[in-house]
């Protein structure tokens, strides 16, 4: 993965002249001033880490898997937010880890976990490297990050039940592929889905793009197996239980706070035989949410079901290939998309269905075309997200969700709070929402922000950030429907789960992490 931006450096691509002009004429971005940084230009300070604990590490895992050069801890140096990646292209390296961990095995991640204790060292546990809400930026100034790619393999799978149990280091390609040679899917394509991990996707209750068919990964999770300071614990002997509290449930979004996920055991699909993507066309945001809740709710539900609003519709961002095209710029209203994976029979029949309610709620077909290029455009966006900051653009995400009666004002309180935010530093945005996960009893909202960059992005953008937070709260969302809590969301999360919520987190934290040393001030505020 490129060490300033996101994804395989061969598909990264300027932006059209189309795009740039827009936003010169629209938005007032100027090209960047400087040259950037190239990798080999940023001054890394030698490794901290002592001696004594530097040789436990190499006791843990052997020589060639601890790394100090410069290099591997710069790629090691907080996430993919866009905030991450200007301080980086920067230079910024003042959250660099003092070292690079990568173990193979359970036991391994243990004999880590103890190295660590012993010396007071705190370690973050690092995956696909593709959080956006600061989940790998612990409050410590000295730290280790625990690479867990050499844990990639496929442990089990029991096609009778249709389990699979997978180390946590597979990425997602990775995980489908072993998957497919069985004949099955995990069917979890979130928009990170080319790098993030299989221990990412538990650890931060990830959420993917056809989530209205096959769930989110929280509820494809049947068990998991962590690594504490304090020893081993296992969760999940069976799909579900009535034995207790589900300690399944406390793990999963836990962001490597309490332990690490060493391997996770989940439900399979078999690969479908059919994948048909279409589009529709609505007169208004109001009137696609309307179709979404009568699918979510009443069925037939497609296994992707997505609205644009109007702005993203006009802009083109609901099909990446097309921004800011004539294509784009004609069409009117908002365009959602439904997709549709299984057996023939079992597709034709939703479809069928699906295609009734939609047309009674006011949509009108536009055919496969906006659907096969949404499927195949799907993770070009923070590929974009990269083009737009080289042409010295300002962009982010956000995402929240809420109850169906919620929507509407949470909907227009974020859009005006980052509106008003934005405009008053100085660089008034373009702001696009779409909702793409939907629940019998309510949907996500995910929100995209474009701008100049100003004198100084980072502090506009955690104004932005902060102000929208707020609004979430007080109409009624959740901080954070599928990206994690991280350092971002940590203050509003604590709100949101309330003192005695936090504090029984905090006991479970002092039971498993005792030293406190598991991706400090991440999760949880430092005591």
């Amino acid at each position: 993965m490129l060490w300033n931006g996101w994804g395989d450096p061969i598909r990264a691509t300027p932006l059209p002249d189309t795009v740039t002009e827009l936003l010169r004429d629209v938005l007032g971005v100027k090209p960047r001033g400087t040259a950037p940084l190239r990798l080999e230009d940023i001054a890394v300070p030698d490794s901290p880490l002592d001696h004594a604990a530097h040789r436990a590490l190499l006791t843990a895992v052997g020589e060639e898997h601890v790394r100090t050069d410069a290099e591997t801890r710069i790629r090691h140096t907080r996430g993919k937010s866009t905030p991450d990646l200007l301080r980086i292209r920067a230079g910024d390296v003042s959250d660099v880890p003092a070292a690079v961990v990568l173990p193979a095995s359970h036991d391994e991640v243990l004999a880590v976990l103890r190295a660590c204790a012993a010396h007071d060292l705190p370690l973050v546990p690092f995956g696909g490297g593709t959080s956006v809400v600061g989940g790998l930026s612990p409050r410590r100034s000295v730290f280790v990050a625990l690479d867990l790619r050499r844990m990639d393999a496929l442990l089990a799978l029991d096609p009778v039940s249709r389990t699979a149990t997978l180390q946590p280091g597979l990425r997602a390609p990775q995980a489908e592929a072993l998957l497919a040679g069985h004949g099955f899917t995990l069917g979890h394509f979130p928009q990170s889905y080319e790098w993030a991990t299989l221990g990412g996707f538990a650890a931060t209750r990830s959420s993917g793009q056809a989530s209205a068919g096959y769930g989110r990964f929280d509820e494809m999770v049947l068990g998991l197996t962590l690594a504490t300071p304090e020893g081993t614990l296992d969760t999940g002997r069976a799909p579900r239980s009535a034995a207790g509290p589900d300690l399944r449930q406390l793990l999963l979004g836990s962001e490597g706070a309490f332990g690490i996920i060493t391997s996770v055991t989940v439900r399979i699909r078999p690969v479908p035989q059919t994948r048909h993507y279409e589009g529709w066309r609505f007169p208004s945001f109001e009137a696609g949410s309307a179709a979404l809740r009568r699918l979510a709710q009443d069925g037939p539900r497609p296994t992707v079901l997505r609205l644009s609003d109007e702005t993203e519709t006009l802009i083109g961002l609901a099909q990446p290939d097309a921004l800011a095209s004539s294509r784009a710029q004609e069409a009117a209203g908002c365009l959602a998309i439904a997709g549709f994976e299984g057996t023939a029979d079992d597709t034709a029949h939703r479809r069928n269905g699906a295609t009734a309610v939609l047309r009674d709620c006011g949509g009108t077909p536009v055919g496969e075309d906006p659907g096969r290029r949404w499927a195949d455009g799907r993770y070009s966006a923070p590929y974009l997200r990269d083009a737009l900051l080289d042409a010295g653009a300002f962009a982010e995400t956000l995402e929240t969700a809420a109850y169906w009666s919620c929507l509407p004002e949470l909907y227009a309180s974020v859009r005006e709070t980052l509106t008003g935010t934005l405009t008053e530093a100085g660089t008034p945005p373009l702001v696009m929402c779409h909702i793409s996960h939907v629940y019998e009893n309510g949907a996500s909202l995910y929100f995209t922000v474009v701008s100049a960059q100003g004198d100084d992005a980072v502090a506009h953008w955690t104004r932005a950030k902060h102000a929208a937070n707020e609004a979430i709260l007080a109409a009624g969302g959740t901080i954070s429907h599928h990206h994690g809590v991280g350092t971002d969301h940590r203050d509003w999360y604590v709100r949101e789960a309330g003192p005695l919520g936090v504090e029984a987190l905090r006991a479970v934290k002092r039971r498993l992490d005792p030293a406190g040393l598991l991706n400090p001030g991440v999760l949880l505020p430092l005591d």
